[in-house]
């Protein structure tokens, strides 16, 4: 992800089920370390100004009629706590970037699937 932009890098490894472009929803959620507790007044506006960005977003994704999920991926934890807050008012689903590429190269069982090949002897073994 550091080698080049990562939004080529998404839409190179994922396709959404239209073939539209994924789009790029960079402001910060205003849950990073200790900022939505130190400086609560400037972190709501952050969350704010992310969830107005998140419903513009996911209006311009449905303006052609789409009635399916609107997902934001991050790679982040602080901004997946943060994202999946604004799911209900902004009508998007937060998920991990490398939880969505997962179910769309592997299926939408992997998961399970993962856990189960774990838990019978493991994956593969690997000597770094």
């Amino acid at each position: 992800m550091k080698a080049q932009e990562a939004l080529k890098t998404v839409n190179a490894l994922l396709a959404t089920a239209d073939g539209a472009r994924i789009e790029k929803n960079d402001r910060c959620c205003g849950e990073s370390g200790t900022f939505a507790a130190t400086r609560p007044d400037i972190a709501t506006q952050v969350r704010f100004r992310k969830e107005e960005e998140m419903r513009r977003g996911a209006e311009k994704l449905r303006a052609d009629g789409f009635a399916g999920e609107v997902k934001v991926l991050t790679s982040c934890p602080s901004c997946l706590q943060g994202l999946a807050r604004y799911g209900e008012d902004a009508g998007t689903q937060a998920d991990y970037l490398v939880v969505e590429l997962a179910r769309h190269l592997l299926g939408a069982n992997w998961l399970a699937e993962y856990v189960a090949r774990a838990n019978a002897g493991g994956i593969e073994r690997v000597l770094l």
